[in-house]
This record gives structure tokens, sequence and C-alpha cells, in this order.
């Protein structure tokens, strides 16, 4: 009499065969996420891809490699800006001093480095903590007295305004060492090719760790698993198009140091928002505050670290752009600061709405802010159309958030 498999046993077998689709079952997933508004981050991709097909029509030095660097050194300071926003967009707030502080930052630490003879670290120190006292304001403010921070951050952005134009005083601008190790990282300071080609297997490396590592959990509790040449297709891609873009970069200057720091800023970022009770805690709490504070969620504090967050990257982001200019002036952290670092958060996917987002939609959104200004800027484009250029996106992207909100209510995803 032959012996038969346990139940238990088959229903693992099948379960497996079942969910163990492969590749053409995670395409499907993924057009089903698509048709139910979890757009994801393919708008960006789409619009990326639009708009390197556009300049580079009208004007082929737009996808020069030296071109591309020097992209990517703006990108840095606007994008660690952007950063911040995200974490309070996360909660469904908003920060519109972000400009304001990170101009505020920037003339701190030219005044305390070149006027008093600060050592640079510490000048940098106090601007960062400038931006987390501001950021505690803010929270206090919202937590205690229960101020809208559109409200607080509109007065914060005239107040630290202020303080700015006190530090530089009559002169307007403080120059800063153009030796300075500060300010070679902020224009000229490059990684070397064996160091950018490491950093670009390494994400792959994480992906194929961290996913034979989920695998195993989830075949352990019976789950459904995606397979394993979905997860070697994903890191395949990535690799192979991180490995492309460097080796293009490289036939130039090079990656940019400060532009890695940012990357590595959204790392350490998106780790903390996905894989830590504070960032569980985030995305619940700009879902429904309520709810999340039923839950045992400290919403206070909560609050209170996002908005130190937000303006300590802005701080940060002050302090990168001084770099970047050899410079402090009255001019940093105004124009169109505050709206490329919060359009940016929004173009990247992260929602107005609140409890939806990402750290990476910093950096998907402030490429494409960037792209958009090189571009214009190549075809001696006046900056009144950039603004009008800008703004039009920022309206398409919340137009699509809107819609893709709707459509995920409807479908039972919201």
């Amino acid at each position: 009499m032959t012996e038969e498999k346990s139940p238990t046993a088959l229903d693992r077998s099948d379960s497996r065969v079942r969910h163990d689709e492969g590749i053409i079952g995670a395409v499907r997933a993924f057009m089903d996420r698509i048709r139910s508004g979890d757009l994801g981050m393919l708008p960006v991709a789409v619009g990326l891809v639009l708009i390197a097909t556009v300049f580079t029509s009208l004007n082929p030095v737009f996808l020069a490699p030296n071109n591309l660097v020097n992209l990517l050194f703006d990108a840095a300071a606007v994008g660690c800006i952007s950063l911040g926003v995200v974490c309070v967009l996360l909660l469904g707030q908003i920060d519109l001093s972000i400009g304001s502080m990170s101009g505020l930052a920037s003339a701190l630490m030219g005044v305390l480095w070149v006027k008093m003879g600060l050592p640079v670290p510490l000048a940098i120190l106090a601007a960062l903590a400038a931006g987390a006292l501001a950021g505690l304001v803010y929270a206090s403010f919202l937590n205690r007295f229960g101020m809208p921070s559109f409200v607080s951050t509109l007065a914060g952005l005239l107040a630290l305004l202020g303080m700015q134009l006190y530090l530089l005083g009559s002169t307007g601008s403080i120059n800063l060492n153009y030796n300075s190790a500060l300010v070679r990282f902020g224009q000229i300071l490059i990684m070397p090719a064996w160091l950018s080609y490491l950093l670009a297997v390494l994400p792959g490396v994480v992906i194929v760790v961290t996913g034979l590592r989920a695998m195993r959990r989830r075949a352990e509790a019976n789950l459904s698993n995606p397979g394993l040449s979905v997860l070697l297709a994903k890191t395949g891609l990535l690799t192979v198009a991180l490995l492309i873009a460097v080796s293009y970069l490289n036939t130039g200057r090079g990656v940019p140091y400060m532009f890695g720091l940012f990357v590595l800023l959204v790392v350490i970022m998106n780790y903390a928002l996905t894989r830590t009770k504070w960032g569980r805690s985030m995305f619940a709490v700009g879902g429904n505050s309520e709810a999340a504070r039923r839950a045992g969620i400290n919403v206070n504090r909560i609050r209170l670290s996002a908005f130190m967050l937000c303006s300590t990257l802005a701080a940060l982001g002050g302090v990168l752009s001084a770099a970047r200019l050899a410079s402090s002036s009255q001019q940093a952290g105004t124009g169109d600061v505050n709206l490329n670092a919060i359009a940016a958060a929004v173009i990247g996917g992260t929602s107005l709405f609140g409890g939806r987002g990402s750290a990476w939609s910093a950096l998907l959104g402030v490429l494409v802010i960037q792209a958009i200004s090189n571009g214009l800027t190549l075809l001696n484009l006046s900056s009144s159309l950039r603004y009008m250029i800008t703004g039009a996106v920022l309206a398409i992207a919340v137009i699509v958030d809107s819609l893709a909100r709707q459509s995920r209510a409807s479908h039972g995803r919201a």
C-alpha cells in the first residue's frame, strides 16, 4: 500500500505552484496595479524619457556626459530639501519655509566660518541645529495650539528670511574660500571610476540578499512568493541600467560625490520609512491621525520628528547650495527653491493628501525638475518660461495623483 502525502504537504505544494508564477505573473500583477490606480514611479519614468527625448532633439548637448554631471551637481542641494518635504507631506502637512531655512543656514554657516573663524564642521553643525530648532517650533505650534502648518511655516518663511538678511548685513553676500574642502566638494570632487561601478553593483547585491531572505520567510509561512526568476530579473535590469548610466557619466567627468551623498540620504530615509516602527507610524498618521492615535501611536512625537527632519534637511540643502556657489548671499533660498523642492516631492509620487509616498520620490522628482531647468537653460529660454513649464508639470502631477487616488478608492485599494 503506497504512502500518501499528508494534506499539509499537498496544500503547501499546491500553494507554491499556484503563487510562484514567475515573470509572467509579476507582469500581470503589475498591470493590475496600474489599472487600479497604483501607478508607483511609472509617470516619473515616462516623464523623464519624454523630457530627455524632447530636449535632445532640440539640443544634442543635453545628453552629453559633462552636462549630465552638472545636472547631478545642481540636483543634490534641491534634492536634500525635497527629501525633507517628503516627510511632512506623508503626514498631510506642508512646510513653506524650506527655501528661507536653506538661505538662513547658508548665511549662518558663512558668518560663523568666514567672519568668526569657526572650523567648517562646527559652522555646518550650527546651521543644521538651527534647522532642527525651526522644525521644533513648527511642530510645537501644531501640537500645542493646533496652528495649521501652512500658517506657521508661512510665518517662518518671513521670519527666517529676515534673519538671513540681518546676518548678511549691508554687503549682502559672503564669499567662501574656493580652495576649501567644502567648496571643492560642491564643485569639482568626483568619485573614482572603480567606486562608482562598485556602488552601481551594490544595490543589486542588497536586493538579492534581502529578497532571498524574504522569500525564505514567506515560504516557511506558506505565503505567496513572486519567484526567484522575478527577483533575478528585477535585479538584473536595475544593475544593468545603473552600470550603463555610470559608464556613460565616466566618459565625462564622472559621478559627483555630492550627488552620492544625496543618494545615500535617500537610501537611509527609505530604510527608515519602510523597515522601522517610526516609518510605519509616519504612514499611519498620514493616512488617519485619529486612528493612529487610538492604535497607540504618539502622533505628536511623529509630527515633531517629521518637521525637525524637514527643516534640518532644508538647512543641509542650504549648506550644499553655498558649497556649489562658493558664496552665501541674500539670493540663497529665494526664487524657485520652494517651488522646486515641493514640486519634486509631488512629481516624484508623494501624495499631497498624506499617507502615500516614498523617499525615492525626492530623487526621481528632482531629476525631472533639474532636467527641465537644464534643458531650458541650454535652449537659452527665459526663466519666466521655466516657471510656467514647471508649474504646468506640477499641476499635471497633482491631477494624476488625484485621479489615481479616486481609482484606488473605487477598487478598494485606497
